[in-house]
């Protein structure tokens, strides 16, 4: 079958005040109508921005060099007003936050009818809006003619990604461009709007480049994988292939960084070590040099190409005979199997009972009056014993971090009871309350926004140790040991967290939540904000420090294969109440309700392959 898309030595660089950086270099792929093709990669491997390149969303100052050919028709080259008859006609496109890609003063049926007037000019303005409740029925919208009034502020953030699908295929494009389509959403949203995808390119018969660092979703919906790493593809394959076959070490990397739904509790995983190359000025020879567990000598002499290593299969390595038929935990020479624990029961550190939360819904600007009230947490009761992992799980609004922020807050809920360490927040003084936060302390799912980027890592660890009474000798050996403990160096101290990656910022974060010495950790979406790669490493450091000081975690997440990584017991949450909770074992082998059985199933599985 002929490409539809051809993209040959695409090249995109970007001027500064200092080196150019070339954030592409010199790319080539194609796509058949009808193919999904997906670019997987850590942040910076130069997916979006070559992506972008394709249909001419780059600024201005970007130089992009190759060739970019559609239906045999060079696009790098062409001016805004053709490339804008090629968007949204030939080419429709599915942007990661539908929020912004959604204009929010007009409804989404004019949005969508708006699409269709600008490329078919022939077609009236009532035709346009009928086509448009069309589009929205096809993509899984409920009562499309009365949501088709609706504006995005009033549609949930599954609804508006599907909206934004229903745009792009308005006009029956011959290509799709995804870019993370499905990162922001719950994992059963995300079940659903792939399948609407897959409903989008059999109904248009469109060729798919699907933008993501999800290897599950890889797994469920592309036909074939370009693995991207410091600009460049050093691994293509199709994902059969890929998964069961992969060649380069950056691949399996990748595959073996994946949490799984079928791994025992305090399984470890294959983190990736250090951090991608800065792309100005990059050092001769193989960019993955630094980080791969199989280099030699050559490998820093010049860059690899990227050569065929098997059937529609290339890989940019020459050390490709050292992967074959070894696991990723063998070539990173990682121990990941879970250490046997003790299953006596211990002592209940936090002890919750029929726990309800409610937050007034008011009317009125100057008389405010109330008209009801929200339920967030109705009536939930769990325990979490000491040196055990508590797993709470739900989709978003189904009541799980309020349910964590109530027992942070250590004071009396609205009704029920709360019980840390054995005392009734209810029954704490001021300074009980004080003494009492030093034992539970919290890391936040974002650490760039968890931590002051004015001061230096020395300050932002011995804050809480100094507003204890810790003298100035304490306070720098406390904060050396715990830099040690999470795996940092001590001459990191004097470093500001914008010179850290997203890990190792959350690194940072878990150090300062370690500086009391706490007994419990109450982990609110610790790693959902980070790639696979660098996921993998806090994962394994939570299940050692667990390991190594005793501490409890109540761990919050939407990610249930990470939970079953991480916790003993599992608490399932919908629409504030608990649905089901035990063992998670039990959980997650034998679901007994409903909704967990659809969680589970909806999660991608990256398990082509089983040498992962």
């Amino acid at each position: 079958m002929s490409a539809l898309l051809e993209v040959t030595d695409l090249a995109v660089t970007f001027p500064t005040d200092g080196e150019p950086v070339t954030a592409v270099r010199g790319i080539s792929y194609s796509i058949a109508p009808g193919e999904v093709v997906a670019m997987v990669g850590e942040s910076g491997s130069g997916k979006s921005v070559s992506a972008m390149a394709v249909v001419g969303l780059l600024p201005e100052y970007a130089r992009v060099h190759g060739s970019v050919r559609l239906h045999d028709t060079e696009l790098l080259g062409l001016g805004d007003d053709a490339m804008s008859r090629f968007r949204g006609k030939t080419v429709g496109m599915v942007f990661q936050d539908p929020m912004s890609a959604l204009t929010p003063v007009y409804t989404v049926g004019d949005q969508i009818a708006e699409a269709i007037e600008i490329h078919q000019p022939h077609v009236g303005k009532s035709a346009a809006r009928r086509r448009a409740v069309e589009l929205l029925e096809l993509v899984g919208i409920a009562q499309p003619e009365r949501r088709a009034r609706a504006f995005p502020h009033e549609l949930s953030g599954g609804e508006r990604q599907r909206v934004v699908i229903a745009i792009a295929i308005a006009n029956d494009p011959d290509l799709l461009i995804c870019d993370e389509p499905t990162t922001a959403l719950d994992v059963t949203v995300q079940a659903q709007i792939l399948e609407v995808l897959k409903t989008a390119r059999d109904v248009t018969g469109a060729g798919v480049l699907i933008i993501t660092h999800d290897l599950g979703v890889v797994a469920e919906f592309a036909d074939r994988a370009l693995v991207m790493y410091a600009g460049r593809v050093v691994e293509s394959a199709g994902v059969q292939g890929l998964y069961r076959d992969r060649q380069m070490p950056y691949t399996v990397g990748l595959l073996g960084s994946v949490p799984r739904l079928d791994a025992a509790q305090g399984t470890r995983l294959v983190p990736i070590p250090g951090a991608p190359p800065s792309l100005v000025g990059l050092e001769p020879g193989c960019p993955f040099a630094p980080r791969c567990p199989l280099v030699i000598d050559e490998c820093r002499a010049d860059e690899p190409e990227l050569l065929p290593v098997g059937v529609d299969h290339r890989a940019a390595c020459i050390r490709t005979d050292r992967v074959n038929g070894r696991s990723a935990a063998d070539i990173y020479g990682v121990n990941t199997e879970a250490p046997r624990t003790e299953s006596g029961d211990s002592s209940v550190v936090v002890r919750v009972r029929d726990l309800v939360k409610t937050y007034r819904l008011t009317k009125g600007v100057v008389l405010r009056r109330t008209v009801g009230e929200v339920r967030a947490v109705d009536g939930v009761s769990f325990e979490l014993r000491q040196g055990r992992t508590l797993g709470i799980v739900g989709e978003s609004g189904s009541g799980k971090s309020t349910t964590l922020h109530e027992i942070l807050e250590l004071v009396a809920p609205q009704s029920g009871s709360i019980e840390v360490l054995g005392t009734d927040v209810a029954t704490l003084s001021a300074s009980r309350r004080r003494s009492l936060r030093r034992d539970i302390q919290v890391v936040f799912q974002d650490p760039v926004a968890a931590l002051d980027p004015r001061l230096p890592v020395f300050d932002l660890i011995a804050e809480p140790l100094l507003a204890n009474g810790f003298d100035k000798d304490r306070t720098n050996a406390r904060v050396a040991e715990l830099l040690d403990i999470v795996g940092l160096r001590r001459a990191d101290a004097a470093r500001y967290p914008a010179e850290f990656s997203g890990g190792q910022k959350q690194r940072i974060g878990i150090a300062r939540a370690l500086a009391l010495q706490p007994k419990i950790l109450a982990l609110d979406e610790p790693v959902s904000a980070l790639d696979v790669s660098i996921q993998a490493g806090i994962i394994n450091l939570l299940l050692d420090l667990q390991e190594r000081f005793g501490l409890s975690y109540l761990f919050v997440s939407h990610d249930l294969s990470v939970v079953k990584h991480l916790a003993h017991q599992v608490v399932v949450m919908y629409a504030g109440a608990i649905v089901e909770q035990g063992d998670s074992r039990q959980v997650f082998g034998s679901p007994q309700h409903d909704y967990t059985r659809q969680l589970l199933g909806a999660v991608p599985r990256a398990d082509l392959g089983k040498r992962v």
